[in-house]
């Protein structure tokens, strides 16, 4: 009979565990060892061995030998090795909790017992990461181990012997013929060996094994589907060779079979022997999909931006459409559910403070005097021609108030996009942010257009294709009104039923024939800083163009600018606006208006001259007679209307309001039009100051000046028209075109403008200081024309004989020398006086 050894820690290949006490061997009648399975040897964890003293080897006497069993254990669970918050401890003892001898039947020591080989095991060593187990085992005398390995690979084969968790395979065991290596290190197998040719003893010379010897050696363990050899010109020593196993459990069977073997000569191995020396090669996997994507770019990557621009129309299109409803329609603003209302009113009518807002006061006297044109807005509204309703008119002059609080009060889905904070912005991201936020798109990832344009420049750069990642600004938003047109679509169509009368129609039949369906699209401050970039003007007025043409949605601009028939003409040229021009209140609506904001807050007192009846604080005031008077040189601006109110309100007489007024608006008209720089154009304005003195000076005479006959003038030779448009559009003037679109006459920019003007032409210095710079500039002008005249007079002079013919032009030439001439004399006579009243005054 043959004992079981029990090793201890550090001190044999097995060592116990705290968890798991030592057991007695139990002797059996058939004269071995009664296995007991794992849980019955001292088991040693997987990636914890090391051999006996830690070695990395175990050694055997005459009469030991060693077995390798593979598919002992889940091969492809090695990756929990690679957790981090796994211990090798851990592991172990989760394998012997399933592995049991009362469930596996391919336990080694269940396997041996059952072919009834004449052996005692005194050793398990169980192998986690190479899901196999190392056996030693001693036999008695007229037996050998490779009897051995043959009674039990028979057995093994005949019995089928297989894990409980893999039943497909079965297990196979070999005798370990070299002198195995048991290490601990994190080495997983593989199906790859690196196979190196060693001196079996220092000093000596290793002898490198042929394909032919190695098949000899390894194709017992697996089939081997390639042999490589280490290239003859190669330096590299040990000498190596690298063998493919069709599957890791040969190469692991392979690996610890045939280690530390020394080929002897009779077998190739040279004069003094061959040792081998096994170990895992990790394999390069060769991915040829990606492969063939890194390497045809030019093909790659214009797919995968359509694939990414299809995913995102697919995915978020949907989305930004929704929240462009949910915009459109007000469906999330508080505000407008009635329980909220109810909840204000009721609020209202509990704090008798409430009083209606300063801004609101008097406006319905303005609406009025101008409810013509609020009904003729509204009619405009029920019909369906395909163009654009545009409502122009200065600042001030109340045109947003006038279409969304009265001409679309009562009508729903109403979008309004303001494009002062879209021109504003600065950079692509910005004013597509910007452009989004007016029609409520969104997700927005204007960040992305920096990013994919790196990409793009990177592969332009790479493969000289471009991907098509980056967009340009008028692209993206091109995607954004895209989009809102889609949503305004929707809306117009959400009321149409199965039951309507006209189901048969086409939904662009039906928009078509019920334009009282259709949204209502309001631009605000159209063409504002128009000079700086028209893209996106241009691209707000095609989009308006395809909502008309298509019978989506009313498209009303509102502006400042007079002349935007240039700019909306490019996206609707064959149509005829529908155009309203706001002008400023009239006389008795501008004092009705100023009176309703004195009353607006104010309370009403009892009059003291008649006990009983109540005054309001308007009628209170003494100095209203002069509101008259004040009216007629402020004029009927809504701005300006207000902003006297407040002053009256403040304590101030009309009188003395009105004179800060203008007083305000001088040290405005010098500030930007005469002495500071125009900053809407980055410092360079494209009027002189002696041009806009010019016209300040005819006005504060004339109130109104011939368009034509201003050019005529010698200021504004050259570049009359585009200085005069320049002009409008800062508001120092305003250009009043005839009904044929011609220009016709030139006005103040703002009523109260003419009074500014006439206080600045009052002021002796300033006046002298301007028509000083204006005659220098005209006598630079004469001066430069007597140099063309002379420069000429000179050329003909040096012509050796003079024809007749020349004679009417020598004529002509020295009359304009003397034009020239007596206007320069004029002027600096003229020059001579105003230096005076600089020189004298302050």
């Amino acid at each position: 009979m043959y004992n079981l050894r029990y090793a201890r820690i550090g001190q044999s290949a097995i060592s116990r565990t705290s968890a798991l006490p030592p057991f007695p061997p139990r002797r059996v009648a058939h004269g071995f060892l009664e296995p007991r399975g794992f849980s019955q040897v001292n088991l040693r964890h997987a990636t914890l061995q090391a051999g006996e003293d830690k070695s990395g080897h175990i050694s055997t006497e005459a009469d030991e030998g060693i077995l390798f069993f593979d598919n002992v254990f889940p091969l492809r669970l090695k990756w929990l090795l690679r957790l981090p918050w796994q211990t090798d401890k851990k592991i172990g003892e989760l394998m012997k909790r399933v592995n049991g001898p009362s469930t596996s039947k391919a336990d080694p020591v269940n396997v041996i017992k059952d072919s009834k080989t004449p052996i005692s095991v005194t050793d398990v060593l169980p192998r986690f990461k190479e899901g196999g187990a190392f056996v030693k085992f001693t036999y008695g005398p007229g037996a050998s181990a490779a009897d051995v390995e043959k009674t039990l690979k028979e057995y093994m084969k005949t019995a089928r012997v297989h894990p409980w968790w893999n039943p497909l395979q079965r297990c196979r065991a070999n005798l370990v013929h070299g002198k195995p290596w048991v290490e601990d290190l994190y080495r997983l197998p593989s199906t790859r060996l690196k196979v190196e040719f060693l001196p079996a003893e220092p000093g000596l010379e290793a002898t490198e094994l042929g394909q032919e010897q190695l098949y000899t050696y390894f194709r017992p363990y697996g089939k081997l589907t390639d042999i490589v050899s280490q290239p003859a010109d190669s330096k590299v020593l040990p000498k190596y060779a690298f063998l493919e196993f069709t599957g890791t459990k040969r190469a692991v069977m392979a690996k610890n079979c045939l280690h530390g073997i020394i080929v002897p000569e009779s077998k190739g191995g040279g004069k003094t022997g061959t040792l081998l020396r096994l170990s895992y090669e990790a394999k390069v996997k060769s991915n040829w999909i990606k492969d063939w994507l890194f390497n045809h770019p030019r093909i790659v990557i214009p797919i995968v931006a359509a694939l990414v621009a299809t995913l995102t129309v697919a995915i978020f299109d949907p989305i930004r459409t929704f929240f462009i409803k949910t915009h459109i329609t007000r469906s999330w603003h508080l505000t407008d559910y009635r329980i909220y209302r109810w909840f204000k009113e009721q609020a209202s009518d509990i704090l008798t403070f409430h009083r209606k807002t300063q801004d609101d006061a008097g406006m319905e006297i303005i609406w009025d005097d101008r409810k013509p044109i609020i009904t003729q807005i509204q009619s405009w509204l029920l019909e369906s021609a395909d163009t654009f309703i545009i409502v122009q008119g200065p600042r001030g002059s109340g045109k947003r108030e006038l279409v969304l609080d009265q001409a679309l009060k009562h009508r729903k889905n109403t979008l309004l996009i303001d494009c002062i904070p879209i021109q504003d912005a600065r950079g692509d991201s910005a004013t597509i942010n910007a452009a989004a936020t007016e029609v409520g798109y969104r997700p927005v990832f204007s960040w992305m257009n920096s990013i994919s344009g790196m990409v793009d420049l990177a592969a332009q750069g790479t493969t000289g294709v471009k991907t098509g990642f980056s967009e340009t600004l008028d692209t993206q938003l091109g995607k954004v009104f895209n989009n809102t047109a889609t949503a305004l679509k929707q809306i117009a169509l959400e009321s149409r039923k199965k039951d309507d009368k006209d189901i048969n129609l086409s939904d662009d039949e039906y928009l078509e024939t019920h334009p009282e369906k259709r949204p209502v699209v309001v631009i605000d401050n159209f063409l504002h800083k128009s000079q700086e970039n028209s893209l996106v003007y241009d691209k707000i007025a095609e989009w308006g163009a395809r909502l008309t043409s298509a019978n989506i949605a009313h498209v009303v601009f509102l502006t400042n600018d007079v002349s935007f028939s240039k700019s909306l003409s490019k996206a609707l040229p064959d149509r005829v606006f529908r155009q309203v021009s706001l002008s400023d209140a009239s006389p008795g609506a501008a004092k009705r208006y100023v009176i309703s904001h004195l009353d607006s807050e104010g309370e009403m007192t009892e009059d003291p001259d008649n006990p009983g009846q109540k005054l309001t604080p308007s009628q209170r005031r003494r100095d209203l007679f002069e509101l008259d008077e004040c009216i007629n040189s402020l004029g009927g601006r809504l701005t300006d209307l207000e902003f006297l109110a407040r002053r009256i309100k403040a304590g101030e007489t009309p009188k003395k309001a009105v004179r800060e007024i203008v007083e305000q608006s001088s040290s405005e008209i010098l500030k930007m039009y005469l002495f500071g720089q125009d900053e809407t154009n980055g410092g360079q304005r494209k009027w002189t100051s002696e041009q806009a003195w010019f016209l300040i000076k005819q006005l504060a005479d004339a109130e109104s000046l011939r368009y034509n006959e201003t050019l005529l003038s010698d200021t504004f030779k050259g570049h009359g028209d585009s200085v005069l448009q320049a002009l409008e559009q800062a508001e120092l003037i305003s250009i009043v075109v005839a009904p044929n679109g011609r220009p016709r006459s030139i006005k103040p920019g703002k009523p109260v403008y003419l009074p500014a003007f006439k206080r600045l032409t009052e002021d002796a210095v300033l006046s002298s200081r301007l028509d000083l710079a204006i005659l220098a500039d005209l006598i630079k002008i004469e001066s430069a024309t007597i140099d063309k005249c002379e420069n000429e007079l000179k050329l003909l002079g040096s012509m050796p004989r003079q024809p007749e013919e020349v004679t009417p032009r020598v004529r002509w030439l020295l009359g304009k020398v003397g034009s020239s001439q007596a206007k320069i004399e004029k002027y600096e006579v003229e020059s001579g006086m105003l230096k005076k009243v600089l020189q004298e005054e302050y």
